[in-house]
Order: structure tokens, then sequence, then C-alpha cells
């Protein structure tokens, strides 16, 4: 090989140093060291801190990336200040018919009204209520009206996310969503059996184990579970558990297995029959407008929590299902001083319900100078492969959260490190425990965080980063933003706060 070559690739290879160092040189030192010895390349990462007007750390800000769980903060805020904080899902018992010695001479109509609360609880309430009122027998139907949303079931034909499609943060929802859709079961082992019970009570439905004793450790024991199922006897379903249990233990784990129409439809079967009600004809889904509201009269109606209630569930326990309701609440209802909450007028153009709640959200961020570039909008979760947002986009949410007049109700939703949440466990020897509200995303290959972090001098920083590589598993993405949130925690004017004001790249 020639000299005049060698010296080239010399030359080349220094280059590429040069530049790697440059952009390590965006990020903290001990971020940008705990990156390279976990193998995360500097271009996985969108970082951007901001001290009000100061940038502290830009790094690919404009970068459009997979967010996970921060994009909750798109859908929360949208919906703290396009609904406000009165505003409540609701749902109702509905008739035209009228009542005859104790007897509804028509049906009834079940109409979901994306009510977050509603559980068996709600449910045994309103069909109290049709006690008190002297109903004792519907000599109809009960016809569950999940029409609010379009269409009117978003999970009917959709491919299962992961290979855990029972599991609770997998529930897709509709406007009539009972109980999340859960079933809690309780398992006890002794040496030779397992028993099970499951709640709620669900007419017809039964439950039975396939599960194998073993000798494994108590505190192991979803190592050996397996996906349940379901199958349909005559009129009856029975659901099964399969996989390994441990012996001499006893864990309780919720499952989401059963079809959301048989679920709410066993519910209410079972909870008018503790009533002592009785039905003529079937519980079935309106497949068409029920009769509209101004032609029937409302028997009685259940409203759920206020939004920032619901807000505090959804972001600090990075709830799903709350998210993708809230989500497709913004393209389907308005709030109502009175009720809490009413449809919006049907759309012109039929566009679908998500894609109404995506206008929203854009008119939002126009509203606030939010560059909409390169965001994409799934189901508002975060919960998707095709979701995309900037740590710049996510930085001007959080900016815009400052501003709101429903600051303290949005700050309130928050995690806060080392103390609830997803950030409980934390941070807990930081001076950001206690202090800093992050709201945490992660899926396979996907680490974020977003949040609010008071510095050194107790100034609120904005600070965003997402991590998108296969080496963020095992811990290593959380440690790495942890250094970024305890870094922030401990800048100022203390000696050694090197990283102030840097150019946004």
């Amino acid at each position: 090989m020639s000299s005049s070559i060698k010296i080239l690739r010399r030359l080349v290879a220094a280059a590429l140093i040069a530049a790697g160092a440059a952009q390590a040189a965006d990020l903290p030192e001990p971020v940008a060291r705990l990156m390279q010895s976990s193998n995360i390349p500097l271009s996985a990462a969108g970082v951007l801190v901001l001290r009000g007007d100061t940038v502290l750390v830009s790094h690919n800000p404009q970068q459009s990336m997979q967010p996970a769980s921060t994009m909750k903060l798109f859908t929360t805020l949208t919906a703290l200040e396009q609904l406000g904080p009165t505003f409540r899902g609701r749902t109702e018992l509905r008739s035209s018919a009228d009542v005859v010695n104790g007897v509804l001479q028509g049906d009834l109509i079940v109409r979901g009204g994306a009510d977050a609360d509603l559980n068996e609880d709600a449910l045994a309430h309103m069909l109290q209520a049709l006690r008190n009122q002297g109903i004792r027998k519907i000599k109809g139907d009960i016809i569950i009206d999940r029409l609010l949303f379009t269409p009117s079931r978003p999970d009917a034909g959709q491919p299962p996310f992961d290979e855990y499609p029972w599991a609770y943060y997998n529930v897709i929802p509709n406007a009539a969503l009972a109980n999340t859709n859960l079933l809690k079961v309780e398992m006890r082992s002794t040496a030779s059996k397992v028993a099970l019970v499951m709640q709620p009570e669900l007419d017809k439905v039964t439950i039975r184990s396939e599960l194998k004793l073993t000798d494994a450790a108590c505190a192991t024991w979803e190592n050996g579970w397996r996906s349940p199922d379901y199958a349909r006897k005559g009129d009856r379903i029975e659901v099964t558990l399969h996989g390994t249990f441990p012996k001499d233990c006893v864990k309780s784990t919720s499952i989401n297995v059963l079809d959301s129409q048989d679920y709410l439809a066993r519910l209410l079967l079972a909870e008018w029959n503790k009533l002592g009600g009785a039905i003529s004809g079937e519980v079935r889904e309106a497949t068409e407008p029920t009769t509209a509201a101004s032609a029937t009269r409302l028997l009685a109606d259940h409203v759920s929590r206020s939004l920032p209630e619901v807000l505090r569930d959804t972001n600090k326990q990075s709830d799903n299902t709350l998210a993708r309701t809230i989500f497709l609440s913004l393209g389907s209802l308005e709030a109502d001083p009175m009720l809490g909450s009413r449809p919006l007028a049907p759309d012109a153009n039929q566009a679908s319900t998500a894609m109404r709640a995506e206008t929203a959200i854009r008119a939002w961020l126009q509203q606030h100078n939010i560059d909409g570039n390169g965001l994409i909008l799934d189901n508002g979760s975060g919960l998707s492969r095709t979701e995309r947002a900037t740590a710049a986009q996510l930085a001007g949410v959080l900016q815009a959260g400052q501003k709101s007049l429903w600051m303290p109700e949005f700050l309130s939703s928050l995690p806060i490190a080392a103390t609830d949440g997803t950030m409980r466990r934390r941070l807990k020897e930081s001076p950001a425990a206690q202090r800093a509200r992050i709201k945490t995303g992660s899926l396979t290959g996907v680490i974020a965080i977003a949040g609010y972090v008071p510095d050194a001098n107790n100034q609120p920083c904005i600070v965003v980063a997402i991590l998108n590589d296969e080496h963020v598993a095992n811990g290593a993405g959380r440690a790495v933003l942890d250094e970024l949130i305890d870094w922030v925690a401990r800048s100022g004017n203390q000696p050694g706060a090197s990283h102030e004001a840097t150019s946004v790249r």
C-alpha cells in the first residue's frame, strides 16, 4: 500500500473521530460516556434540555423518533386544554318504551360515552336505579350502543401488538368499555392442586386451570405463564389458564381474554339477575344509530371522575387504555357544563374518530406554534410502532404546559421521581428525587423521558430524551436517561457545572 493512501486513510479516520467527538460534546460527559459503554450510538438519541429560553443540551432535537409513552403528553395536555378540567365521560341507560306493571315494554339502550370509570359497581348502581323506578322486567332487548366512536370497535380486525394480547396494557377501548375488559383471577395452589377465583362474576362464564404445578419459587410464577384463552360451549364460555404455577403459592393477575361484547353483555346480565331482574330478549350490539336521545328518556346514568383525576392515572401509571380513550374522546366529545360531556356534531367528511382526534391535536400544536412536521399520531398512547415525535416537539408541549391555565392539573399528572407512578423506583439517591416530574416511555428498543427537573438553584428545566436502539435493553437505556436527569438536577451555578448554553441542532 502506498504511503499516500495510508496518509489519506489516517486523515479520514481522524475526521470521523473528530465528528463523533463533536457530536458527543452536545451531551453531558457522563451521559455520553454511559452511552458509549452500553454501545448505544449517538445517532440513536434525541435530547433537548431547556432552562427558560436557554438551551443547556441539544442533540438531534429535530430527529423524528419512536417516543413510546411520552406520546401521552400530546394527548393529555391537548385534552386538558380543549375539553377542560370539568370534562367527564358518561354512560346512559335510555328507553323510548313505557313501563306497565313493572315491565319495560321495549328495549333498554346502554349508550356508551367514553366513561373511563365504567365498572361493575357503576352498572349495579344504574340497574338499581331501574329497580327503584319499579322496573323488574325488560320485555325487549338490551342494546349496547358503542357508536360514539367510528369505527365503533377500533379493536376489530387488529393484529395483536405483541405476544401478550391478554395483558392489561393491550386493551383497546370502545365507547362502552366496562371494567377495562379485565378479569381479575386469584390463583391459590397447594402441593397438589390450584384453586381459582374470578372477578367480576359474569353470566355463564367459568374459569378452569390447565396449569401444571412446579417447585419454582412463588415470586417467579410469571416465568411459566402462557397465554390464556376461552371457548364457547353452547351459551356458556369457559376461560382456561395455561402454563405452570408454583406449589403453595397465592397470586392475582388481570387478563383480557373475552370479546368486549361478551364481557359487557354477561356482566349486565349477572348484575341484573342479582337485583332480581328479568329480561325477555337478549343483549345485542347496536349496528346502526339507536333511537335519538331526544326521542328517548334517561332512566339512569353514570359519569366518570373529572378529566384531571383520570389524567393522573393515565400519566402516572402510563395507562394505554385510558390514553386511547382520551384520544378518541378528542375526536368524539365536547365538554358540557351540566352533563360533563356531549357528542360532537357529525363530521361532514365522515372522518374516523381517530382522524378527528389527530386534527384536534394538530390544531392545538399550531395554536402554540409547535411545528408538527415529523409527528405521526396513531392512537395517542405511544403503544405503537408507527407513532413518531421529536425531542423539540415534546419540549414544545412541556413549554405550553408551563403556560397553561391548567398547569397545576397537568403537572400533578406526571410521575414524581423516587416517589410514585413509573418513576417510583428511580433516582432515589439523586437530588432529582421527589422534585423531578417525568413522563416515561418504553418499548422494545425504545426508552424515553419528558418532563420537568428543577436544577440546583430550583430553576425548572425542561428535559426530553429519546433513545431508539436495541442496546437500551436490560436497563442500559434507563441508566443513561437517569444520568441525564441527575446531571440537570445538579446543574446551576455550583462549581463543575459546565454545559450552559449551546445552539439547537
